[in-house]
């Protein structure tokens, strides 16, 4: 049984965003406050993190995360990066280092904002971890009983990663998916996809536009994640969306 914990679902800035006294940001429900995207995938013992944003070590606190074995990139925008510091104490406390998935220019640009992190520089204190390449071919791999499909999506100009965990899909910063790459989430149960505003958007998919990606790949069940404040409250939107479908907020949790 695969466990999925959604770490964070929000943008860049994440929700509630400094300086802004809008109804989303000034929201006392706790699902609208929502830390940079990220989730967790379990399988047994095995644990997975996709995406190690500014607010990793506050996630791992928050869901009292013991042990950690692998960590998949999307792709090098700070959002989804600026965490990978803060593996240092999985390899303090386990003596273990931290499997890294990501493609060259991925790693290129991690190398040049934590430089020391990838040195060769004996002293204590820097972050161990191991870098894993992944092809331009997509090939699919295994990490533990996790069969790992890459799913090539296209963040504006910039391509990424979405990744299927067996029969469950997350895609996140996308606005288009290519008919071939669409073919590898056809036949998922469950899907996540990245649904920023209501309002056109140059990187990322609209809410209308994530809803006609959801009934054109006919998954039965699906989560929406990368959520603005310009949304609206989970409260507000929530009861507009088909059955189907549903917006995720930090902490949720499925099995499957």
């Amino acid at each position: 049984m695969l466990e999925i914990t959604f770490l964070g679902t929000g943008t860049s800035v994440g929700v509630p965003v400094i300086a802004c006294t809008c109804q989303s940001c000034s929201s006392a429900d706790p699902r609208d406050n929502r830390s940079r995207s990220s989730i967790m995938v379990r399988h047994d013992s095995h644990k997975i993190v996709v995406d190690t944003g500014p607010d990793f070590r506050t996630q791992m606190l928050r869901e009292k995360v013991m042990d950690l074995d692998s960590v998949l990139y999307t792709h090098e925008h700070a959002d989804h990066v600026l965490g990978l510091d803060d593996l240092r104490p999985f390899n303090f406390m386990l003596n273990k280092e931290i499997e890294l998935y990501a493609e060259k220019r991925v790693f290129n640009g991690l190398k040049q904002m934590f430089h020391y992190a990838f040195s060769n520089a004996a002293f204590g204190g820097l972050p161990k971890v191991n870098c894993h390449d992944i092809p331009e071919s997509l090939a699919p791999f295994r990490l533990g009983e996790i069969a790992i499909t890459p799913i090539r999506v296209m963040h504006h100009r910039l391509p990424i990663l979405g990744f299927r965990f067996n029969d469950f899909c997350y895609i996140t910063d996308a606005n288009f998916i290519a008919d071939e790459e669409k073919e590898k989430i056809k036949g998922a149960k469950v899907l996540v996809i990245n649904a920023l505003q209501k309002t056109p958007h140059i990187s990322h998919y609209t809410l209308d536009q994530a809803l006609e990606l959801i009934d054109e790949l006919g998954v039965p069940q699906n989560y929406l994640t990368h959520i603005s404040h310009k949304m609206g409250t989970y409260a507000s939107i929530a009861p507009e969306l088909p059955d189907h479908v549903q917006f995720a907020y930090d902490g949720l949790k499925l099995h499957l």
